[in-house]
C-alpha cells in the first residue's frame, strides 16, 4: 500500500479550505490532512479537527491556542495546537508534509506560503496576495527550490489546463498569442453608476455565481480581484500585461481561455464550483472524482461575452496600471486595497471609495525596486499607513 500524502491545509475554515477538506474527504486511500490552520472560525477548525485528526492546529494568538488545545484534549484528540505566523511556516515546510493548500486571504498569507516553496513542497496557491506582491521573488524561490507551483483560483487553474505542458519556455516559443481571463462582472454588472455609491456591504457579498468570503467577494464586486488575477497571471505564465486580456463572461461556466497564434483557442469549462480547480491541482497529472455535478450545456443554453467597462470597475484599471509599472506597484495596490475592503465592510466608506482610496495611496507614495522580501514589506507598510490616513479624513 502506497503512502498517504500529506497535505496542510492553509486557512482551512474558509471557502477554498473547506472545498479542498471536502475532496480530501472523497479520497481516503489517498490523502491525510497533517495540519489546518483558522483565524477567527476558531468553532469551525475545532469540529473540523475532530473530524479529520489532523496532527497540528494552528491559532493566531496564544489564549486561543490554549482554549483549543482544552477542548480538543477533552475530545481524546493528540492534535497539538501552534501560535501564529511561526505555528503557520511550521506546518507549511514540515519535513513530513507533501502538499500545502495555500488558502490564506491577503498578505498575511505571504510568509507560510514561501516558507512551503522554500521547503520545495507542492503548492496548490490560492492567496494570489502572495504572487501580486513579490511575484518576482516568489518565482524565483519556486525555481531555486524545486517547488511544484500549482494555481488553484479556477481561471488559473483553467489556464494551466489550456496551456501545452511546456509553456514555461515562453509563451511566444509555444505559439501562445495571448489569455483570454474571465470575470463574471460579479452583482453590480448591470446596476446603474449612481446606485454604486449606495450599495451594502450585503448587496457587494451577493456574488451571483460562486459562494466566497466577504473579502473576496467585495473584491469580486469591485473587479479588484479580477485585477489581481491578472497580475498574478503575469507571473504563473511568465506574460506581460498586454498579453492577458479580461472578458466579462456572466454565466462562469467557461473559467479562462487561451489564445494561439494558429487561431486556436482552448477552453476550460466546468461548472462554478472551486472543487473542480482543487481536485485537478490536488492530484496532478491524474485525474480524480471531485464530487461536482457534470455540466449539463442544454440547461445553461447559452454563454455571453462583453468588455469590461473600467468606468464602472476603475478597480481593474488601476491593477493593470500597477501590473505594468511593476516593482513596488502591485504590493501596494493590495494593501490599499485591503484596508479600503475592510473599511467597506465596516461600513466607513461608500463602495465607490474603495477605488478612490487605491488610486490616492498609489500616486502619494513612489514605486521602488523589490529586491527582497524586506523592501516587499516596507511598500505594504506604507501603502496601508497611507490608506488609514485616508480614511481619517474621509471616512463618514
Amino acid at each position: 500500500m502506497s503512502r498517504l500524502q500529506q497535505v496542510t491545509v492553509l486557512g482551512a475554515t474558509g471557502s477554498v479550505g473547506l472545498s479542498a477538506l471536502d475532496v480530501i474527504a472523497r479520497h481516503p486511500d489517498r490523502y491525510q490532512v497533517f495540519a489546518l490552520t483558522g483565524f477567527t472560525r476558531l468553532r469551525e477548525l475545532l469540529a473540523l479537527c475532530v473530524r479529520y485528526v489532523p496532527r497540528f492546529a494552528v491559532v493566531p494568538g496564544v489564549a486561543a491556542a490554549r482554549g483549543l488545545q482544552e477542548e480538543l484534549r477533552a475530545a481524546g484528540l493528540a492534535t497539538q495546537v501552534l501560535v501564529g505566523e511561526e505555528g503557520l511556516c511550521q506546518v507549511s515546510a514540515d519535513a513530513e508534509v507533501d502538499t500545502v493548500v495555500a488558502a490564506i486571504v491577503g498578505a498575511a498569507g505571504l510568509r507560510p506560503t514561501l516558507a512551503a516553496v522554500d521547503a520545495g513542497k507542492k503548492i496548490l496557491l490560492a492567496n494570489k496576495e502572495a504572487l501580486v506582491m513579490s511575484g518576482a521573488l516568489f518565482m524565483q524561490a519556486v525555481r531555486r527550490s524545486g517547488a511544484v507551483l500549482l494555481p488553484l483560483d479556477s481561471e488559473h487553474n483553467a489556464i494551466f489546463q489550456c496551456m501545452p505542458g511546456d509553456f514555461a519556455r515562453g509563451l511566444s516559443h509555444v505559439g501562445v498569442r495571448r489569455i483570454l481571463l474571465t470575470a463574471s462582472g460579479g452583482p453590480f454588472r448591470q446596476t446603474p453608476l449612481e446606485e454604486l455609491e449606495h450599495v451594502s456591504p450585503d448587496q457587494a457579498c451577493a456574488h451571483p455565481n460562486w459562494s466566497m468570503g466577504r473579502k473576496i467577494s467585495v473584491d469580486s464586486a469591485s473587479m479588484m480581484n479580477k485585477g489581481l488575477e491578472l497580475i498574478e497571471a503575469c507571473w504563473l505564465f511568465d506574460a506581460r500585461p498586454d498579453q492577458v486580456e479580461v472578458v466579462v463572461h456572466p454565466q462562469s461556466v467557461i473559467h479562462s481561455l487561451v489564445d494561439y497564434v494558429d487561431g486556436s483557442v482552448l477552453a476550460q469549462l466546468g461548472n462554478p464550483d472551486m472543487r473542480t480547480p482543487i481536485a485537478n491541482a490536488l492530484a496532478w497529472p491524474e485525474r480524480i472524482d471531485s464530487g461536482v455535478a457534470p455540466l449539463d450545456l442544454f440547461a445553461i443554453a447559452r454563454l455571453d461575452f462583453e468588455a469590461p467597462d473600467e468606468q464602472r470597475f476603475p478597480c481593474l484599471r488601476l491593477a493593470r496600471q500597477a501590473a505594468e509599472a511593476g516593482n513596488s506597484a502591485p504590493a501596494m495596490l493590495n494593501a490599499a486595497n485591503e484596508v479600503a475592503v475592510a473599511a467597506f465592510l465596516e461600513r466607513r466608506i461608500r463602495f465607490p471609495q474603495i477605488a478612490r482610496i487605491i488610486e490616492d495611496v498609489l500616486g502619494l507614495e513612489p514605486i521602488v525596486a523589490v529586491n527582497e522580501l524586506g523592501a516587499v514589506f516596507e511598500a505594504d507598510t506604507k501603502a496601508r499607513a497611507l490608506a488609514e490616513q485616508w480614511l481619517s479624513r474621509n471616512a463618514r
